[in-house]
């Protein structure tokens, strides 16, 4: 989720993690990511920023009809993109076959709200986050986030998940994990020696039925 134009020491960090980081992420995230998605083509990409994963996507997976949602609609983004509050998506229930969530949760307000209102706008919901279970992982997670976000003006609260507390939210959001990966591949080496691992993990969630009553 993003905010405003970043000043320009920021941005020449923007530019440096884009040269360095950023197109290999969007083909490994785009690559894996397409191989945990429903057949179904409806999918809304919630806090989408520039929309590069949702094309990466689309070019994978050419039958998805992709919605992008965000806090900030950046003009440059490549998909269409819908403001919303970062709390309510502006959609009907089950109006969506699966939703997207790349490295948002940590960014929300109330995590296992979003998580409850993305299971109730579609029955699978795809995370991509971190986990940080000591104080040197979230250290490293915040030195991370704010590399690749404060360019682009993006709130940086920094609350990751530990691996006890990402099963408490999965749960009281009315999801159930069915699978849970990690992200091999994502940085180069040396990179992936600190920055790759547990770190770094993308989950399906489906939702659990008596959790939810959703018009089809």
């Amino acid at each position: 989720m993003s905010g405003g134009k970043a000043p320009a020491p920021l941005a020449a960090v923007g530019g440096l993690h884009r040269r360095a980081v950023f197109s290999r992420r969007v083909r490994v995230l785009a690559e894996q990511l397409a191989r945990l998605l429903p057949p179904g083509p409806r999918l809304l990409d919630v806090g989408c920023g520039d929309g590069s994963i949702a094309m990466a996507l689309a070019d994978r997976r050419p039958d998805l009809a992709i919605g992008g949602f965000d806090v900030f609609a950046r003009p440059n983004a490549a998909i269409p993109v819908t403001c919303f509050d970062g709390t309510r998506l502006p959609v009907a229930d089950g109006v969506a076959d699966a939703v997207l969530l790349v490295d948002v949760l940590h960014h929300a307000e109330d995590a296992v709200s979003l998580l409850r209102e993305c299971a109730r706008a579609a029955p699978v919901v795809i995370v991509k986050d971190h986990l940080a279970d000591s104080r040197i992982q979230e250290q490293v997670l915040r030195f991370m986030d704010w590399f690749g976000n404060a360019p682009h003006g993006v709130v940086l609260p920094y609350r990751y998940f530990s691996t006890e507390a990402w099963g408490h939210a999965v749960s009281a959001a009315g999801l159930r994990e069915t699978r849970h990966e990690p992200v091999p591949g994502l940085y180069p080496f040396p990179f992936s020696i600190l920055f790759g691992g547990k770190l770094q993990f993308i989950a399906r969630l489906e939702r659990v039925a008596e959790s939810f009553e959703v018009d089809q």
